[in-house]
């Protein structure tokens, strides 16, 4: 099996070559696609282009569409922006999803979009490459975060309810990525994400194709925060944010958007100290004017990424919305020479999160794992829950919370409950209350398709309670993997196909056989195993 797309001994050139560079020096990405299309001043017929002139939707706005309309008009910033120094190119796919792509009713194109631009971007990259023969020029197939939520809710009146879940996403993003790969892409950058919930289904997807190809490409993750709290849109944390999507390996973890180069300084530096990865950071131009616009020069935007080059806080440096090819120019000048940021040794440690990180190593203690949102554990929790009183069911949670309970243990397994719905509409309320969501979640079910359920509603990292060998190997190993594939930490029961361990030897054959399965080939940190001996 390989990769789909061409030129594959290319690719592979390039990509073997690309850790020498990270190691090199910093490299550059490119700058904001929006920001040049709206210098071209285009008119809805330029979107529409002749394939599209009787389309019953206004398209005029849908940058995605101008690779197979304008394709020129693409190939000439990606153009300007090599000639300006990038290493790196972004494909102009931001929002070629089908989920994004549904309000210019054009869903059904976003495989053909991702492809298009790919070719685009690579097409430009060749062009580079022939004028500078050794200077390699990457592609970045984009994924953006879509323009909906699956942490939060559109509708004040029903915070329980999503206008988009995790499966439609990842379809949606599986579409998108086989279309970039096709297309030529040479990694795929994970961008602007402000719900790590939507990351993650990206984070899932991409893995999917990964293991159906039997090959990987890198991968970048980069976040946004939206205010100085440091927080993404959803909540969390850049801490809370880095462990949720850790699990994917990134060749990079940044951040982008949103605020300025300044702004963002105290923000990178903490994910620079937590994150054993590489390091991107993209801002903007500053912060948008009155008019929408953004005002930062490109010396003042280059003067403050050449501080945090300095600072030794990155490898891949760029812009976001309100950068041009004059900011990449400057950018790059600011930036050469100076070495690239060496990632630290993180020691291992059982590493959680909610909307906050929760370390789990030797100085921690005793773990307060709170167990009254679990329906077998408390009748009062049971019965609110069989009466469809969710808001008096949260306030359990949040009592557990405010008393010291480091994670909730959340758990349906009734009888006379739909357990899957139940905890879908639990994890959902609890998502939007951030007393409660501060916490990481311990998803505890009998029934895989729960556990499931639950997985699909956390942005954060958690823990699945449990699986065990009891089923046999291959079992054990499908649920391991899409555990590992969610981004949880796993508990392990010693259980196997005998039934439960009596005695002490059983319980440690058991509890072995389960940790050199999931570390040899579930692809699971040992860190990220806790191994439950049934001890009552």
């Amino acid at each position: 099996m390989s990769l789909p797309g061409p030129a594959f001994p290319a690719r592979a050139r390039r990509l073997a070559a690309l850790e020498r560079l990270l190691a090199e020096r910093i490299l550059v990405l490119d700058g904001a696609m929006g920001t040049m299309i709206q210098r071209h001043d285009l008119s809805e017929a330029d979107f529409r282009g002749d394939r599209f002139a009787a389309h019953a939707s206004d398209l005029r706005g849908c940058n995605d569409l101008l690779c197979l309309t304008r394709p020129d008009i693409i190939g000439g910033i990606h153009d300007a922006y090599l000639a300006a120094g990038a290493d790196l190119i972004e494909t102009n796919s931001f929002n070629a999803t089908s989920v994004a792509l549904s309000d210019y009713a054009l869903a059904p194109l976003a495989r053909e979009l991702n492809r298009a631009a790919a070719e685009v971007a690579r097409a430009a990259a060749d062009r580079a490459e022939a004028r500078e023969p050794g200077h390699f020029r990457y592609v970045a197939g984009a994924v953006g975060p879509t323009n909906r939520t699956a942490s939060l809710s559109p509708d004040v009146n029903d915070p329980g309810h999503r206008n988009v879940d995790f499966d439609t996403l990842a379809e949606a993003y599986r579409e998108a990525v086989e279309g970039l790969v096709e297309g030529g892409a040479d990694l795929l950058l994970v961008e602007t994400i402000f719900d790590t919930l939507n990351a993650k289904a990206a984070i899932f997807a991409i893995e999917e194709c990964f293991e159906r190809w039997g090959a990987r490409l890198p991968v970048i993750i980069s976040g946004t925060v939206v205010d100085q709290s440091g927080r993404t849109l959803s909540g969390q944390t850049v801490e809370a944010f880095w462990l949720a999507v850790s699990h994917a390996r990134p060749l990079a973890v940044g951040l982008n958007c949103a605020l300025g180069a300044r702004a963002l300084r105290g923000h990178l530096g903490e994910l620079a100290r937590v994150a054993p990865v590489r390091i991107s950071v993209y801002p903007n131009a500053g912060l948008p004017n009155a008019f929408g616009g953004y005002d930062e020069s490109p010396a003042e935007l280059a003067g403050v990424v050449r501080e945090f080059a300095e600072q030794g806080l990155v490898n891949i440096v760029g812009g976001c919305c309100g950068t041009t090819p004059e900011h990449i120019r400057a950018v790059t000048a600011a930036v050469r020479g100076l070495a690239p940021r060496r990632p630290p040794t993180i020691e291992p440690r059982l590493r959680l999160s909610g909307l906050e990180p929760l370390t789990i190593g030797p100085d921690t203690n005793f773990v307060n794992v709170g167990e009254r949102t679990n329906v077998t554990g408390s009748r009062r929790f049971a019965k609110l829950i069989l009466d469809g009183q969710y808001e008096a069911a949260l306030e359990v949670a949040r009592q557990q919370v405010d008393n010291g309970a480091q994670l909730i243990d959340v758990n349906m397994d009734e009888g006379m409950l739909d357990a899957v719905a139940a905890m879908t509409r639990f994890l959902r309320l609890a998502a939007v209350e951030p007393g409660i969501a501060r916490v990481p979640v311990m998803i505890d079910s009998s029934r895989w398709d729960v556990l499931e359920a639950g997985l699909k509603c956390v942005q954060g990292k958690s823990v699945v309670n449990s699986i065990s060998l009891k089923e046999g190997e291959a079992s054990f190993l499908q649920q391991a993997r899409l555990v590992r594939r969610y981004g949880a930490a796993v508990v392990v029961m010693a259980f196997d196909e005998q039934g439960q361990a009596d005695t002490v030897e059983r319980k440690v054959a058991i509890a072995r056989r389960a940790y050199d399965l999931l570390t040899t080939k579930a692809g699971f940190p040992p860190e990220d195993i806790i191994l439950d001996p049934n001890v009552f």
